[in-house]
């Protein structure tokens, strides 16, 4: 893979020499382990964006259900299962 920029950072110098020490460890070019963070960090960034993007949707979906009238109220949804809950009990009580 050819370099097509270089990347310029601060840093304390604590962190660069703990840093190089373990990439020497394994021997690794720091680069690379570089690399491999920054390409991590962006997977896990998009992973949260898409969830985010995925949870907005469900959220707008339900937003509408509501206004359509097709929502419950959370009384109407505790008194569902407080029925649910007393029917399970019942068919596993004392069997």
């Amino acid at each position: 893979m050819a370099t097509k920029a270089v990347f310029t950072m601060k840093l304390e110098p604590e962190l660069r020499d703990s840093f190089m020490a373990e990439a020497a460890a394994e021997d690794r070019p720091a680069a690379q382990v570089i690399r491999e963070l920054m390409r991590g960090y962006i997977e896990q960034r998009k992973k949260l964006r898409d969830h985010d993007a995925y949870l907005q949707r469900k959220v707008e979906v339900a937003r509408q259900s509501v206004q359509a009238g097709r929502g419950r109220t959370n009384h109407e949804i505790e008194a569902a299962f407080a029925l649910r809950r007393a029917q399970y009990a019942k068919g596993h009580s004392g069997s």
